[in-house]
């Protein structure tokens, strides 16, 4: 579906307004927050005259740096606030691996949302952390004013099935590569992380030069955080959330949500749409010249559809 024609009934003082917000965001409020026993590094850009947004970024284990994108909301008259999870960034980082868990990921974003004074939010989470505000809505909806399922998913058996599919849609020597080194497990070979890139850049971000944020992300992604829930590509889901799956508990879901996603996007515009027909009432926007990352990907359009929606649950 393609994004809501309300986008479209922007005044043109609004429209500039957002594109005027889109340089390099700076923080009105940052710092390190204790959540369950650890410290947490948090951001805020923006006042909250409408409202907060808080962000919840995927990997999972990449640093929230390249959804800062997500702070032009501000111009809408939010609050957008961003944190690094548990193990990842500039927040702290527990012995062993046994924390990395969704279910301690929900318990850390109600533990934010109550050490920083939030309120009631709209909470936003892109890739792994839409996974994680499906989580949080369904235990504690009670404290949201709106829910953002950026390229976020329901079920992990079904996504893994989707990534190998679109795996198989690469180029012949890039698979060949791909399944010769998955064979060996020889996941740290150079090769693979090249191969690996062939899919990301048809299914992760599409701009021929990506943002100098999501290039410092992904280099400095947390490796024991990815690896223990994910795997080590995004196409090798070997991690604890293998089997991961809610799709059945999304009618639970009662609040205001809008799911997005890119036509090329690793998530596919078909889990997408479950999630939309699980969530009674939500709202849906496939992006079509994007893939993973539309809130760069297709930046102005990508704010005016999720500030419209914002607003629309707030009042204008």
């Amino acid at each position: 579906m393609s994004p809501p024609k309300t986008a479209e009934k922007y005044s043109s003082a609004t429209r500039m307004h957002a594109t005027e917000a889109m340089g390099k965001p700076r923080p009105a409020a940052k710092g390190k927050v204790t959540v369950l026993g650890y410290r947490l590094f948090w951001e805020s850009f923006g006042a909250p005259d409408r409202g907060t947004v808080l962000c919840l970024h995927g990997g999972p284990g990449v640093p929230h740096g390249y959804l800062t994108c997500l702070a032009d909301l501000a111009s809408f008259g939010y609050r957008i606030v961003f944190y690094d999870q548990l193990g990842v960034g500039a927040s702290e980082r527990p012995r062993g691996t046994s924390f990395f868990t969704i279910e301690r990921g929900v318990e850390e974003v109600e533990g934010v949302r109550r050490a920083l004074g939030l309120g009631r939010i709209h909470l936003l989470g892109n890739s792994y952390g839409g996974m994680l505000a499906l989580a949080y809505a369904i235990k504690y909806q009670r404290n949201l004013r709106g829910l953002v399922v950026a390229s976020g998913l329901s079920s992990v058996p079904v996504a893994n099935v989707e990534l190998r599919r679109l795996v198989r849609t690469l180029p012949i020597p890039v698979q060949r590569t791909i399944d010769r080194l998955e064979r060996r497990e020889a996941f740290d070979d150079p090769a693979y992380a090249r191969a690996a890139m062939a899919f990301y850049r048809r299914h992760i971000c599409r701009l021929r030069t990506w943002p100098r944020e999501l290039t410092r992300s992904l280099r400095d992604v947390s490796v024991p955080v990815y690896r223990t829930m994910w795997g080590p590509s995004e196409f090798a889901v070997q991690g604890s959330l293998r089997y991961w799956d809610i799709t059945d508990q999304l009618p639970a879901i009662k609040v205001p949500t809008l799911i997005t996603g890119g036509k090329y996007d690793e998530i596919p515009p078909r889990i997408a749409r479950t999630i939309h027909r699980g969530i009674r009432g939500s709202k849906l926007a496939i992006f079509p010249n994007s893939s993973h990352l539309p809130m760069w990907e297709e930046r102005e359009r990508y704010m005016q559809v999720v500030g419209e929606f914002l607003r629309r649950q707030d009042g204008r």
